[in-house]
C-alpha cells in the first residue's frame, strides 16, 4: 500500500515537472508581451520587478500609436518606429480565423467522406491509394509551393481567401483522412450490415449510425487541421500580398533595424486564445476521440 502510494506520488511529481517544463516557454512568451523594451532587452533575464505594460497590445490589437505609448522606452535600442498601421493587427486575426475555419470546415468534411469509403469498401489498389495519401503528408509544402503558386495565379485563385482556404485543405487532407480512417475502423461493420437489413441507405447508415459514434474522433481531426492551418506560414506568404495571416503578419516584425519582440510577444499570445477556444468548445468530445480505441482488448 504505502509502494503504491510512494510511486504514485513520483508519477505525479514527475507528470508536473514534464508538465512545467513545456509551459515554461510558453510563460515566458506570454511574460514578455507585458514587459517594456528596457526589462526585454534586459541582459539579465528580467521574471519581477519590471512595471508591467499594456502597450504592446494596444498598438497591435487597437492600433494605437507606437510614438505615443513607448515614447521615451526605447530611446537608444535601435528599433524601428513604424507607424501605428505597420503592427495593428486586427485584419491579420480575422484572416487567420477565415481561413481557419474554413479550410477545417472543409477538410474534414471530404476527409469524413473518403475515410468513410476506404473504411468500408474493399477496392484493388486499396493499399497503394493509402501509402499514396500518407505519401503527401510526408511531402515538404516547399517542393509543391511554386507549381501550386502558377496554378493558383492562373486560375485567379492566389490573394484570395478561398484560394488560402483550398490550398490550407490540401495540406491538412491526408492526415485528416488517415485519422478518421482509424477511428471508423474502429466501429464495428456489424453495425453498417445491421442497419442496411432494416431497411437504411448507405448515406444513411454513415450519418445516422456510424457518424455520430466517431464525434470524438471527428472532433480531434478538426482540432489537429485548425492548428495546423492557423499556423501555416509557408504558402501563405507564397499565394497572398494583400491578405497577411498571422505568421505572415508576425514575420513582418522583423525588420533591418531590429526584431520587435514585444510586438512579436503581444500577437503570438493573441493568437493562442482562438486556438485555446477551439478546443476547449470541442473538449469533451477531443478527450473520446484522442482515447478511442485505446481500451480494445
Amino acid at each position: 500500500m504505502v509502494g503504491s502510494k510512494g510511486h504514485r506520488a513520483l508519477r505525479d511529481v514527475l507528470a508536473w515537472a514534464v508538465v512545467l517544463v513545456f509551459m515554461f516557454p510558453l510563460a515566458w512568451w506570454v511574460l514578455a508581451s507585458f514587459k517594456p523594451y528596457t526589462a526585454i532587452f534586459n541582459t539579465t533575464p528580467v521574471y519581477v520587478g519590471f512595471e508591467p505594460t499594456a502597450s504592446n497590445y494596444a498598438v497591435t490589437l487597437l492600433g494605437r500609436s507606437r510614438v505615443e505609448l513607448e515614447q521615451g522606452q526605447s530611446e537608444g535600442l535601435g528599433l524601428q518606429r513604424g507607424g501605428s498601421s505597420s503592427y495593428y493587427s486586427i485584419p491579420s486575426i480575422v484572416d487567420s480565423i477565415v481561413v481557419a475555419v474554413g479550410s477545417t470546415l472543409l477538410a474534414t468534411i471530404l476527409a469524413t467522406l473518403a475515410a468513410y469509403g476506404l473504411s468500408r469498401f474493399r477496392f484493388k489498389g486499396q493499399q497503394q491509394v493509402l501509402f499514396w495519401v500518407l505519401a503527401q503528408r510526408m511531402m515538404p509544402p516547399i517542393a509543391v509551393a511554386i507549381p501550386i503558386f502558377f496554378m493558383f495565379r492562373d486560375l485567379g485563385l492566389r490573394d484570395t481567401h478561398i484560394g488560402l482556404i483550398l490550398a490550407h485543405t490540401l495540406i491538412n487532407l491526408p492526415i485528416a483522412v488517415l485519422l478518421m480512417k482509424s477511428f471508423f475502423d474502429d466501429v464495428p461493420h456489424e453495425l453498417d450490415e445491421a442497419a442496411m437489413i432494416d431497411g437504411a441507405g448507405r448515406f444513411q447508415c454513415f450519418s445516422r449510425v456510424v457518424l455520430p459514434l466517431v464525434k470524438g474522433g471527428l472532433a480531434a481531426t478538426a482540432v489537429l487541421c485548425f492548428i495546423f492551418s492557423w499556423t501555416e506560414f509557408l504558402l501563405s506568404l507564397q499565394l497572398t500580398t494583400s491578405i497577411r495571416t498571422l505568421p505572415v503578419k508576425i514575420s513582418t516584425f522583423v525588420t533591418s533595424t531590429g526584431t520587435e519582440w514585444g510586438f512579436i510577444t503581444a500577437l503570438g499570445s493573441a493568437a493562442l486564445v482562438p486556438g485555446f477556444v477551439f478546443i476547449l468548445l470541442v473538449q469533451r468530445h477531443l478527450v473520446r476521440g484522442l482515447t478511442l480505441g485505446s481500451l480494445k482488448d
